[in-house]
């Protein structure tokens, strides 16, 4: 008996011997060399949540940081915010994603039921019109045929990309028709009181490049591990945010203080794509986390919420530019994230990271 469920045994693992763990021999950025054609270029800003500033930032004065980023001319630009995918997923699934929904997506039923179109529909028509519109070299899209992509757009829920199109028109064709309700015009036209860099940065930037996109690469499955974590975690996080005590932050929020002017906007960015103030802030928050002491290690777990978090994002923008190898790709995201984007991207077999700080400068 012993013997024939050794042969099992050695049948299911090809008879191969037990050893330790592999030492680290397989690096895939060494295979860098060996890609063939152009690498793809990825560019990482790393970007302060604009919504904090309110009525302190004008929409003017992100003109010098749009003139610097026009000048690498992406091809794909990804955002934080959750596609209209995931955002179904985490609204279907509420109770193993509680307040996901809530907290990171708009309701599409309004666009849906304005253009009479469900997720999946807008997502067919948007792929096949899009296609067909690559198809067409020698002729542009009408106003009806883009006021019609704005509005399955945002029955699709992604009302970045519906923003793209809707710049891409003349301002006398930006109206209520074709699809596009009376309500979303507030939106559209930007008239909403809290700015986003998805929208003022990325979306402006797409329309500005003639690009009829952008990409949403966030992700929020990872949240139901600090939903797991327990009901003392949120007070173990904030014990551990009171400690960090660094010059970074006091330089960080004196620069968000004087948003006065085109340059004070990219000194901000500069600031935050600046590769040694972003390791002392990964060095305070994360880095805590790992050291954190409770009996929990709740500090640990908020470092694995994080980490899969971003794993997964940087999946989600891996799979924005498969199908356009050799494409320049500009990913905006939340500075706390920028590192660690930089990190997994660089291993990509195909992948040149540019340099944000040097672009900036």
């Amino acid at each position: 008996m012993k013997k024939s469920l050794l042969a099992l045994a050695c049948f299911a693992s090809f008879c191969h011997p037990v050893v330790q763990a592999q030492t680290a021999d397989f690096d895939p950025r060494t295979w860098k060399k060996d890609v063939h054609g152009k690498a793809t270029q990825v560019l990482v800003l790393g970007s302060p949540h604009l919504s904090a500033y309110g009525d302190k930032l004008n929409r003017a004065h992100l003109s010098g940081l749009l003139d610097r980023l026009a000048q690498y001319k992406p091809d794909i630009i990804t955002i934080e915010a959750l596609s209209g995918e995931q955002c179904e997923f985490v609204r279907v699934n509420a109770v193993t994603h509680p307040d996901v929904f809530k907290d990171y997506c708009w309701d599409p039923a309004p666009a849906q039921k304005a253009i009479g179109l469900g997720l999946q529909e807008a997502l067919v028509e948007i792929q096949a019109t899009l296609k067909a519109w690559a198809q067409q070299t020698k002729t542009t899209p009408s106003p009806t045929e883009r006021r019609r992509l704005v509005a399955v757009f945002l029955a699709a829920n992604d009302r970045a990309s519906a923003l793209v199109q809707w710049l891409r028109l003349d301002v006398n064709e930006r109206k209520a028709t074709d699809g596009i309700a009376e309500n979303m015009l507030k939106f559209l036209n930007r008239e909403t009181p809290k700015y986003n860099e998805n929208y003022e940065v990325a979306a402006v930037l797409a329309a500005r490049l003639g690009l009829e996109r952008v990409y949403a690469t966030d992700d929020h499955t990872a949240d139901d591990i600090t939903d797991k974590a327990g009901h003392k975690f949120g007070e173990a996080l904030q014990d551990m945010w009171s400690k960090i005590d660094i010059p970074e932050k006091k330089e960080s929020q004196a620069l968000e203080a004087k948003l006065d002017s085109p340059h004070d906007i990219l000194n901000l960015y500069r600031y935050f794509n600046n590769p040694a103030k972003l390791r002392a802030f990964i060095a305070a928050d994360f880095g805590g986390g790992i050291k954190h002491a409770t009996p929990e290690l709740y500090g640990r777990q908020y470092v694995a919420w994080w980490e899969t978090r971003n794993l997964r994002m940087v999946a989600n923008i891996r799979s924005a530019f498969a199908n356009q190898p050799g494409a320049k790709v500009l990913s905006v995201v939340g500075s706390s994230h920028k590192p660690y984007f930089d990190a997994y991207l660089n291993l990509m077999h195909e992948v040149q990271l540019v340099d944000a700080a040097k672009l900036l400068k």
